[in-house]
């Protein structure tokens, strides 16, 4: 991963001399990368701006490791028609095959018990859900969170200005810091939101309060679209495998920044191929933004398995969807099952969002899910034919496959 430009790092790249390299250095230290950096104070003038309380600050505060913690996902509740959630719609859009549904017609904060539990479960198929023109504010939109799971404190990125919110996470840019396309490349903003964590993120909400008039999109790629994509020798393969995900490099911005760490980083072990819980479906877990490296494997077989799973999430098309933010717009998307990235194509704009991030549990592999549960993990787009009365795949390589522009 680039390391975090910092007036340090650059001086001692160019061992202190006193030259054009170095003050072109000490330039590129007022940019960032967008992914370790910390947002930004949110100081200046903000007397005009209506939600200055939820501009980032960065407390400092030390807070004790997280251990495991209870979770009960609320998608196993859901009528699996979800009838009374659909049925509160105006309008139903599946924006893809594969990820991603948008709901019109729903206020989020009226939804009962029940069509929580049903959205869980459209989320957890769907991976990502859109709503729009959503008038509810951060206390209402943890009290949805909470309804997945225990909310998630992050150890390093900022929290509003407004006391008694250490569990929000302030999404904030503005036209202060430019982004330094040489401090990172587009592949490594991909990322599944601390995925380093014991027990990683579940229906994971995100609400934009401020944006650009154009730009500062975000695409998720969907973990079961990638597992499916793959031959069933290789999908055995990764199904065997672990990596290492980490929070040093994100520590290491913050430090760099001058911010307290609140929680030191860890380094967890998590599965390859990962089972939802609820839909059984298994999913590629790994992300540019934290994956490390696969255990157990020499390091140049390591390194090619995961570029190539990078590289498919972030460029194949037909595992994505691109959503456009507007003020009061809602994404609630599934950690375990979808990566991420935004768009950075908006400077000098302000975008300001609020993040609610419920643990979910910790991953199961395939062997781990089949044997606690007794069921058998299956691979999703087998199973949508399957309901769909289609004929599987063929998998003998000498058959021609089409192929249309």
């Amino acid at each position: 991963m680039a390391p975090v430009a910092t007036a340090e790092s650059n001086a001692a790249a160019t061992n202190g001399t006193s030259n054009g390299p170095l003050k072109a250095a000490k330039a590129a230290a007022q940019l960032f990368n967008p992914f370790y950096s910390p947002d930004v104070n949110g100081e200046g003038d903000d007397s005009d701006y209506q939600y200055a309380k939820y501009k980032p600050r960065f407390p400092d505060v030390k807070w004790e490791p997280l251990g495991e913690i209870a979770v009960t996902d609320r998608g196993q509740f859901a009528d699996p028609e979800k009838k009374s959630l659909l049925s509160a719609a105006s309008k139903v859009q599946h924006l893809t095959p594969a990820i991603g549904t948008e709901l019109s017609g729903i206020d989020l904060r009226q939804l009962t018990d029940q069509q929580k539990d049903e959205l869980a479960l459209l989320i957890a198929e769907r991976g990502v859900v859109f709503f729009r023109d959503q008038e509810l504010n951060i206390h209402e939109q943890l009290e949805l969170a909470r309804h997945f799971g225990p909310l998630h404190k992050h150890a390093t990125t900022p929290v509003p200005r407004e006391p008694g919110l250490e569990e929000v996470h302030v999404v904030y840019n503005d036209g202060s810091r430019r982004p330094d396309p040489s401090a990172f490349s587009k592949l490594e903003l991909w990322h599944s939101d601390v995925s380093y964590e014991l027990q990683p993120p579940s229906a994971t909400s995100l609400k934009v309060i401020t944006g650009p008039p154009y730009g500062g999109d975000t695409l998720w790629s969907s973990g079961y679209a990638l597992y499916s994509s793959f031959s069933p020798g290789f999908q055995k393969y990764l199904e065997g495998l672990s990596a290492v995900h980490s929070a040093v490099a994100q520590a290491d911005g913050a430090r760099a920044a001058g911010h307290t760490v609140r929680r030191e980083p860890v380094e967890t072990v998590h599965p390859v191929v990962r089972v939802h819980p609820v839909t059984g479906w298994k999913s590629i877990y790994v992300n540019p933004g934290f994956t490390r490296r696969i255990v157990g494997l020499p390091k140049a077989e390591s390194d090619a398995i995961l570029s190539l799973l990078f590289h498919q999430i972030s460029e194949n098309p037909d595992f994505q969807v691109r959503f456009h933010w507007e003020p009061n717009s809602i994404a609630i998307w599934d950690n375990r099952i979808v990566t991420h990235s935004a768009t950075f194509d908006f400077w000098p704009h302000v975008r300001h969002a609020l993040r609610a991030t419920p643990h979910g549990e910790r991953p199961l592999s395939v062997e781990a899910y089949e044997k606690q549960t007794g069921k058998t993990a299956k691979d999703r787009q087998l199973v949508i034919w399957e309901q769909q009365g289609l004929p599987l795949p063929q998998t003998d390589t000498t058959v021609s496959r089409g192929y249309t522009d």
